[in-house]
């Protein structure tokens, strides 16, 4: 009978998926809940094991989280009638304006802020590196339609005999030109569809990778159909004006002097 109550009064909580795995913890398990290593904690029994939320904010922190009925935190913290920090649910931007604004002039000692601006605080790191990843992206593009504009000058140079030997027999420079752009044109989109592939395989490594060290759903890597209509739309426009300048090249020189003559 005594074994009986002790089981009715056990108390339930809810561990993160990390936690869990980290010690190796189940549902159902009974665990000792106390507020230091060295006082004495009570029994509680695992109800649920909660995934982490997609949330950047979380990833720094390398903290377990467990989540205990609200008396039975009070009761092991020792701290009172009192909290450090509450969240007030609202339903849309107007009612969030209006409670904030309530809180705030209610009394003195504390303050009331909106969850997106607390969010975008504690994300500050990540908009750091989504900026230092955007210069390298424009650093990248600009070395790259360099290196192409440099590849397609000595690609058709290399076929100024072939060049020489249309214009003699009565092709414009417009078609040459045209030809030589269409080529181009090809080529990148060729291009850029592969390097979608590369980079749609790498972000599934990426994502694969960290969400199993952090165990968390967020998606460190995304390629979405911006980003792939985005780097074909450039890489195409960068293939036909680096076609364009090198056909202009060609074409603007005498055949008998593409003969070498």
């Amino acid at each position: 009978m005594v074994a009986l109550l002790l089981a009715l009064q056990l108390r339930t909580i809810t561990i993160d998926q990390r936690l869990a795995a980290d010690a190796h913890l189940h549902v159902g398990d009974t665990v000792m809940v106390s507020g230091s290593p060295t006082s004495v904690g009570d029994s509680a029994t695992i109800a649920a094991v909660i995934g982490r939320r997609a949330d950047p904010s979380e990833i720094a922190r390398s903290d377990y989280r467990v989540h205990l009925h609200l008396d039975q935190l009070q009761h092991l913290i020792g701290y009172g009638d009192r909290v450090d920090r509450f969240a007030i649910g609202t339903r849309g931007d107007s009612a969030a304006d209006t409670a904030v604004r309530a809180i705030n002039d209610a009394a003195f000692g504390f303050r009331a802020y909106r969850s997106r601006d607390i969010a975008v605080e504690t994300s500050e790191t990540f908009a750091v590196v989504s900026r230092f990843h955007r210069a390298i992206g424009v650093i990248t593009i600009v070395a790259s339609s360099v290196f192409l504009l440099c590849i397609l000058l000595l690609k058709v140079d290399e076929r100024r005999r072939d060049v020489a030997a249309l214009r003699l027999i009565g092709i414009s420079r417009r078609s040459v030109m045209l030809s030589v752009v269409l080529e181009a044109a090809f080529i990148s989109v060729i291009g850029s569809g592969i390097g979608v592939g590369i980079g749609w395989v790498t972000s599934l490594a990426v994502n694969w990778h960290y969400q199993l060290r952090y165990q968390t759903p967020l998606k460190f890597a995304l390629v979405t159909g911006d980003i792939v209509l985005f780097a074909v739309s450039l890489s195409l426009v960068l293939g036909v004006l680096a076609g364009v300048l090198a056909a202009r090249r060609l074409v603007r020189t005498h055949p008998l002097t593409l003969l070498g003559r």
